[in-house]
């Protein structure tokens, strides 16, 4: 066996003994968006991802637009984790983007306080799926606008009457490569939980 003893593991694999709350959120998006980009570039632990190699079967049920170079796809989870403070931890669960995989993240969202949808502009039209989802299971979200070289750049007010977003929700951009623009992005739906009714998990801890 190739397991490597406690005393050798990294120090930040396990959770400091101070930490009393756990907030569970959700990573969501059409195919190809930048989740499992966007969990990596956050999470403090080795992500646990379930990425498989793209085949031609899946071509002809996968809408493969603009992911030329996309070789591989998600067909659970990734999973990862950030420690906000001594006594906060998130746990992220990026979701696969396929709609047949619909029902699997739908299970996902059990038990999460809410999810960014990353969105893509040159395929904008894909979100709506995503987010009908996300309000008949009334769980609330943020939109963040992923970065891709060459894409159309539109000013955020336009995104929102595009995307036909409640004045609200928040809308952010982000480059899910990068971490500090990704944690701009998941400050912005922490924030908005804050706000809400039953997220003063977040507020207090």
């Amino acid at each position: 066996m190739g397991s490597a003893p406690a005393s050798d593991a990294p120090s930040d694999v396990y959770l400091r003994p101070t930490v009393k709350t756990a907030a569970k959120l959700l990573v969501v998006g059409h195919f190809a968006v930048g989740k499992t980009t966007f969990v990596g570039a956050l999470s403090e632990i080795r992500p646990l991802r379930t990425e498989e190699v793209m085949t031609q079967a899946g071509a002809l049920v996968d809408d493969l637009a603009g992911t030329r170079d996309k070789t591989t796809t998600t067909v659970a989870l990734d999973f990862g984790r950030l420690t906000l403070s001594d006594h906060l931890v998130l746990y992220l669960f990026g979701t696969p983007g396929q709609q047949r995989f619909t029902q699997l993240w739908q299970d996902m969202t059990r038990g999460a306080l809410g999810a960014l949808v990353l969105a893509d502009t040159r395929r904008l039209d894909q979100s709506f799926d995503v987010m009908g989802v996300l309000e008949e299971l009334e769980l609330p979200y943020a939109v963040a606008v992923n970065h891709f070289d060459g894409a159309p750049l539109h000013e955020l007010d336009e995104v929102r009457e595009a995307l036909d977003l409640l004045p609200e929700t928040p809308l952010v951009r982000c480059d899910a490569r990068d971490a500090e623009s990704s944690t701009r992005a998941l400050i912005a739906l922490v924030e908005y939980l804050i706000g809400r009714t039953g997220s003063s998990e977040l507020e207090h801890a």
